[in-house]
């Protein structure tokens, strides 16, 4: 069914400070707002774009000829493609939170980690462990305490990807920023994430179709991450994206909705449960995931991911208690403010 201009173009006006204050003028499409951690979010326009769909397993094959054939056949979470109607604009984290500002929001908030609260540690990459001796074949050593947002292992500064960190401590960061600034923020849908990750585009990345081209728009497993990991070599970029692990936020260009990294660098929890058969039954506006379910969603792909899971349509998940040296988080933040209150409680 047709929807009506008004339904799909409906859209908010937006508050442009932390805080009580005037409502001002709608902010335009690409406009940049930030927050008192110093995270900058980027005004997503209200719009609408095909969802899922992958592509057929020749095709895959012929992009992606050293991978087994069974992997283009097991994507069927990926479809049906389908129309999805986003009708509110939002502000979107114009980057994946850093090392530095979690740091911060944990000295304000006094909350703990998972990975230290319930002090199994998390997962981190070791050179002297051997992933064919482990049990699960695990390309990074974990659970273990040594490792947590503080410390994957590798050399990290404050401007680079937080990783290791789980769903609900990413739910605790968006309450704590509710509640102290007066605007709601959370995690993005799946939808959301994938309208603001293609940005107009239908192809199987932003910049286009050729993988190979992604070591000028994206940070993940390319040559030299296959020096650490020389059993997966086959599969990394024949060509260097600048960085063996993670990145410093924004080291390559936008999409064209003005957002770095939404491909790369850290896989990026949304809000949604996974369901194998959702998009069957998905809704065509404002899609929210199924109402319950065992693992959430994570999208995007990482610095160690091979180019074909780094598509903007493919799917992953995980429990909401997983850290992992691969996984962030990139908020956002609504459009309406909504009432100040108190800060949050900490969780020690």
């Amino acid at each position: 069914m047709k929807l009506p201009p008004l339904l799909i173009l409906l859209c908010a006006s937006c508050v442009l400070h932390a805080g009580t204050g005037p409502r001002a003028k709608p902010a335009a499409a690409g406009a940049t707002w930030t927050n008192a951690l110093g995270m900058r979010f980027v005004h997503v326009p209200a719009g609408s774009f095909t969802m899922g769909g992958p592509e057929g397993p020749q095709a895959l094959a012929q992009a992606f000829p050293r991978l087994e054939s069974q992997r283009f056949t097991e994507l069927t979470d990926e479809g049906p493609a389908h129309t999805v109607y986003i009708r509110q604009p939002f502000y979107l984290g114009q980057h994946e939170v850093t090392v530095g500002q979690f740091r911060r929001f944990l000295q304000v908030s006094g909350y703990q980690p998972e990975s230290i609260a319930d002090g199994t540690g998390g997962y981190g990459y070791n050179a002297q462990y051997d992933p064919a001796a482990s049990g699960r074949g695990d390309a990074f050593e974990g659970r273990d305490r040594r490792y947590s947002w503080e410390n994957p292992g590798f050399f990290q500064t404050d401007d680079h990807p937080v990783i290791n960190v789980t769903w609900n401590d990413a739910q605790a960061l968006a309450a704590w920023l509710s509640r102290t600034e007066g605007h709601r923020y959370r995690l993005p849908t799946e939808a959301e994430w994938e309208y603001a990750c293609r940005a107009g585009t239908r192809t199987r990345y932003p910049h286009g179709d050729d993988p190979q081209a992604l070591a000028a728009h994206a940070n993940i497993f390319d040559r030299d991450a296959a020096v650490f990991w020389p059993h997966w070599r086959q599969h990394a970029l024949a060509t260097s994206d600048g960085h063996a692990f993670t990145a410093p936020v924004g080291s390559y260009a936008p999409n064209a909705f003005g957002l770095h990294d939404m491909l790369g660098n850290a896989w990026e929890w949304v809000s949604d449960w996974h369901g194998d058969t959702y998009y069957a039954e998905s809704p065509a506006i404002d899609p929210q995931g199924p109402s319950d379910g065992a693992v959430r969603v994570r999208r995007g792909g990482s610095w160690h991911t091979w180019a074909f899971y780094a598509r903007c349509g493919y799917r992953n998940w995980n429990s909401p208690q997983t850290r992992y040296t691969l996984v962030g988080i990139r908020l956002l933040r609504e459009i309406t403010a909504t009432p100040q209150a108190a800060s949050a409680p900490s969780r020690r």
